[in-house]
């Protein structure tokens, strides 16, 4: 007679997936995993395995007829990154629809505080390239890109106990810098617009919007409709990260009687329903973190840097230089001067509540300009160019430093509150 687990002894499939979901989108496994896929690429361009590396990036397939004939490199920028643009997009909507921004007045300050933080950084590099010969000034949008993953994981580990409005911020801020670097993106480094190919690209892209509109949630439907609408915008000459966004933007925001989730029930027994942009990103929210953003990294961080001579010559560049400075000082000068230039006004002061330290290290944390960032490069200096390899120097660097700095500055903030709290006397101090 054989015998088998007790109930209490299993875990139901499900629940091992919900577990594993859950901790894929904690903000601090995010980051360690895009840290991970990074120094790997480092580790191996720089090693005896760099010939290895360098050909499969270069890796070649795809159907030509379709202009997908595309490299390892490629499809990770164009296609798996269409994923993570496609959950940005999702948060994008709901932020806009029923979320933070859609009060102007409470919307205001993050939007006005991401766009200083795109224009100072942006002049910051110009200012270090304008005078240097070639396309060295078309990367001037690099430096104006925050990471989500990487900024909110360090926010994550040093934070704790500063208010739950400063992440807030923080989140609200990294989101519009997004959108401003895929309106950049879409506009700026589209070099060969092929406008029949772009409205072909509308018929597949409303009946996306048509179907999850509808409720239609089957995979059967919705994938082939997204698979044809990015090989569209691809073949348009748009950068085909942009399908993501469209995509995501044809998603309901809020629960309708045809596109809600059940997700479970109230103490009356009451359904309770979330937004198709809800369920959506939980559900690819995995796939960008566990597979899009890693993969990309690996592929698009992996630089040569030639040794200490070839790290004194990337920092000799003004295209590192202007990356470097822009995200470690352009970033949080242009967010803490414009959030002051709109607080003068006395509606937006009176409801503007945090603290000029606080905002000192979310500024600094907002120069950690990774994910984005690498892909303006590429597109802006092409895969494996000098320019593209320095810049990318200037990247991760800056980005480092900036993770460094802004998260020393709010870890020693979120001490003074602890030690504030636990002195006071409604703190519970001896």
């Amino acid at each position: 007679m054989s015998t088998s687990p007790s109930s209490s002894s299993r875990t139901a499939p499900h629940e091992i997936w919900r577990g594993i979901r859950q901790t894929v989108q904690t903000d601090t496994f995010g980051g360690i995993l895009l840290l991970a896929a990074t120094v790997a690429a480092l580790v191996l361009a720089n090693s005896p395995a760099a010939p290895w590396y360098t050909g499969l990036r270069e890796t070649s397939f795809g159907p030509e007829a379709l202009h997908l004939h595309l490299t390892v490199a490629h499809w990770a920028a164009d296609g798996l990154l269409a994923i993570f643009f496609f959950v940005v997009g999702l948060e994008l909507k709901e932020e806009i629809v029923a979320g933070r921004l859609r009060s102007p007045r409470i919307a205001a300050v993050p939007v006005i505080g991401a766009l200083g933080g795109v224009i100072v950084p942006a002049l910051i590099f110009t200012a270090f390239t304008v005078a240097v010969p070639g396309d060295a000034v078309r990367g001037w949008a690099i430096p104006t890109a925050t990471d989500i993953a990487f900024a909110i994981a360090v926010f994550a580990v040093v934070a704790k106990g500063l208010p739950p409005a400063l992440r807030v911020f923080l989140l609200t801020l990294a989101v519009v810098d997004d959108l401003f670097a895929i309106t950049i993106i879409a506009t700026v480094y589209t070099d060969d617009l092929q406008p029949v190919w772009l409205a072909a690209a509308i018929i597949p892209l409303v009946l996306f919007g048509l179907a999850v509109r509808r409720g239609i949630r089957h995979w059967w439907v919705l994938m082939p409709l997204a698979i044809v609408t990015w090989g569209l915008v691809h073949a348009s000459g748009v950068h085909a990260t942009i399908a993501g966004v469209l995509l995501a933007f044809t998603v309901p925001a809020t629960v309708t009687p045809r596109a809600r989730v059940q997700v479970g029930t109230d103490a009356d027994g009451a359904p309770i329903h979330d937004a198709f942009t809800a369920h959506f990103a939980d559900r690819f929210g995995p796939i960008s973190t566990l597979v899009a953003i890693p993969v990309f990294a690996f592929f698009s961080a992996g630089v040569t840097v030639g040794g200490w001579d070839g790290l004194v010559s990337a920092f000799a560049d003004p295209v590192t230089l202007g990356i470097l400075v822009g995200l470690v000082l352009g970033k949080p000068i242009g967010i803490l001067l414009a959030v002051f230039l709109l607080t003068r006004i006395p509606s937006v002061r009176r409801t503007f509540e945090l603290r000029w330290g606080d905002m000192l290290g979310v500024g600094l944390l907002a120069g950690i300009g990774f994910t984005v960032a690498l892909l303006v490069g590429e597109l802006s200096y092409g895969v494996g160019s000098l320019e593209d390899d320095h810049a990318k120097i200037g990247i991760l660097t800056g980005s480092v430093i900036a993770a460094i700095v802004g998260g020393a500055v709010l870890a020693w903030r979120a001490r003074r509150v602890r030690q504030t709290e636990t002195t006071s006397p409604s703190g519970g101090a001896p």
